[in-house]
């Protein structure tokens, strides 16, 4: 019995020390590849402030031709909490 808690033990503590997903922004398709990473790594209370930052970007003006690499560019090596912090900063709940 003793075994087994501490194979639960570790395996639980091995889980929680992943690194995050950092988004990548190079192209359209590894955004889309490591924003759906990253997304995995929230809570699920968070991932609708994250969904909703994504399609909300700052910094991102109506005149702004081409949106999904403006959107790439500001979220370009940020981490999902880092998204979603900067989401409640500017408001976005």
């Amino acid at each position: 019995m003793k075994r087994v808690a501490v194979l639960a033990l570790v395996a639980l503590l091995g889980a929680c020390s992943r690194e995050p997903t950092v988004i990548d922004g190079s192209s359209q398709q590894a955004f889309e590849k490591t924003t759906e990473k990253a997304r995995r790594d929230l809570p699920i209370k968070d991932r609708l402030t994250f969904d909703a930052a994504l399609h909300n970007p700052g910094g991102v003006g109506f005149g702004h031709r081409d949106t999904a690499a403006a959107t790439r560019q500001a979220y370009n090596g940020m981490t999902a909490v880092d998204v979603v912090e900067d989401a409640r900063v500017r408001g976005i709940e």
